[in-house]
C-alpha cells in the first residue's frame, strides 16, 4: 500500500512536481542560478509557477529549492503523464511504467534506473512534510514529456508527447482565443502539420496542440484540416441551417447571381450556405453540385446532407439542404421563396441522389 506521504490531490502534486524537476536543470534555467545561491544542503520554498500543456497548475505545498534543483511531489507528475506508480514501503522505492519506460527509483539515492540504465540525478529525492519530493525535469523527461523553463513569467512548463491526431490540409492561423480577431501565436501553420486535436471549442473553432508545443485555436473549417467527428458535424449542420433559415421567404428567382442575396434559385441558396458557414465552395448549378462528397442512402441522411430531385425535365434540376426531422430547406417557387418543408412522399418520388460534402 502506497504511504500517507504519497497520497495527495493529482492537481497539487503535479504543479509542485512540475516546478521541482525544470528548475533542477541548471544550464537551461539561468535565473534559478541566482535563487540557488543558498550554501550547499539548503532548501526554500520557490515562487514558481508551473504549468502542463497550457494549463497552470496549483501545489498543495510549495517547491522546495535544493543546491538550484527544485523537488516536488510525486505522485500526481507521474500519474498525471500516464504513468502507472506503484511503491515498496519496506525499501522506499517506487516504480513508474508508462508504455515501453520503467523508471525505478529508490528515495534518497543519487541514481535512478531508467529501462535497466542508471542515471543521476542532480538532487536525490526527499520525503517532506508529509510529501515524497522528486526532480520535476527528470521525472518528466524521463516520461517523455518536454520541460521548458519560461524566464519572463518564472515559469515551468512541461509538455506531454503529442498524440497526433489531424493534419492540416490548409494554411492556418493559430490564435490565442476561438475568435478570427483574435492575436495569432506563432506563425501559420503550413499544410502536412501534424496536430493534436484537444477539443471542439463549439461549431467553428478547435482547440490545438502543435509538434513545437504551442497551443491554441485553428478553424474547424473542413477546408483546413482533416479533423472530424461526429458532434463536431452536427454542430457544423446546425450552424448551416440556422444560417439558411436567416433567408426564410427570400423570393425566388431562376438563375439569381450567386453573387447577390436579394433572390435565390436552389442552386444559388445552398451555395450561398455552405461558403458563408463553412467555407466549401460548390459549383453553381445543381447537377454539378452533385458531383461533390459522397453519395448517401436514403436511410443514412444526416442534417447538413444534399439531396437532389429531378426537375425541368432534367435528371438533376434541384436541390436542397436535408434539416433533419425530415425536413428540407431550399426555394424553388416564386410563390414561397426559401422555405423549410417536408420531406414528402412527393419529393421522394423525385429523389435522384443525396451528397455529402463534409
Amino acid at each position: 500500500m502506497i504511504p500517507t506521504y504519497l497520497r495527495h490531490t493529482r492537481k497539487a502534486v503535479l504543479a509542485s512536481s512540475l516546478a521541482a524537476a525544470i528548475l533542477a536543470s541548471a544550464p537551461a534555467m539561468p535565473a534559478l542560478a541566482a535563487e540557488a545561491a543558498a550554501p550547499s544542503g539548503t532548501e526554500a520554498a520557490s515562487a514558481v509557477a508551473v504549468y502542463l500543456d497550457g494549463s497552470k497548475l496549483q501545489t498543495e505545498i510549495a517547491p522546495r529549492m535544493v543546491d538550484g534543483s527544485v523537488l516536488v511531489p510525486m505522485r500526481s507528475l507521474f500519474e498525471a503523464q500516464g504513468a502507472k506508480l506503484s511503491w515498496d514501503g519496506t525499501t522506499k522505492t517506487v516504480t513508474a511504467e508508462k508504455a515501453n519506460t520503467k523508471l525505478i527509483y529508490r528515495i534518497g539515492d543519487s541514481t535512478a534506473d531508467l529501462n535497466g540504465q542508471a542515471m543521476q540525478l542532480a538532487v536525490p529525492g526527499r520525503i517532506a512534510d508529509g510529501y515524497t519530493l522528486v526532480p520535476l525535469r527528470f521525472v518528466s523527461e524521463s516520461l517523455g514529456s518536454k520541460v521548458d523553463w519560461d524566464e519572463a513569467a518564472r515559469a515551468v512548463r512541461i509538455y506531454s508527447p503529442i498524440e497526433v491526431n489531424a493534419t492540416i490540409q490548409w494554411g492556418v492561423n493559430l490564435r490565442n482565443a476561438p475568435d478570427a480577431a483574435s492575436e495569432t501565436v506563432g506563425e501559420m501553420l503550413p499544410k502536412g502539420e501534424k496536430i493534436q486535436v484537444m477539443r471542439e471549442a463549439g461549431a467553428l473553432w478547435l482547440e490545438v496542440r502543435t509538434q513545437d508545443q504551442r497551443t491554441g485555436y485553428i478553424s474547424a473549417k473542413p477546408k483546413y484540416s482533416d479533423y472530424s467527428s461526429a458532434t463536431l458535424r452536427e454542430q457544423q449542420a446546425n450552424e448551416l441551417i440556422a444560417y439558411g433559415m436567416t433567408y426564410l421567404g427570400t423570393p425566388y428567382e431562376f438563375g439569381a447571381s450567386p453573387d447577390q442575396t436579394s433572390t435565390f434559385d436552389c442552386s444559388s441558396f445552398v451555395k450561398r450556405v455552405f461558403s458563408e458557414v463553412l467555407d466549401i465552395e460548390l459549383p453553381r448549378v445543381s447537377y454539378d453540385q452533385a458531383t461533390q462528397g459522397q453519395e448517401v442512402a436514403l436511410s443514412d441522411l444526416q442534417k447538413g446532407d444534399l439531396l437532389f430531385f429531378g426537375a425541368r425535365g432534367l435528371e438533376i434540376g434541384h436541390v436542397g439542404i436535408y434539416a433533419g426531422d425530415n425536413q428540407i430547406l431550399h426555394t424553388y417557387s416564386v410563390k414561397y421563396g426559401v422555405k423549410l418543408e417536408e420531406f414528402s412522399a412527393s419529393w421522394k418520388e423525385r429523389f435522384v441522389t443525396a451528397r455529402r460534402v463534409y
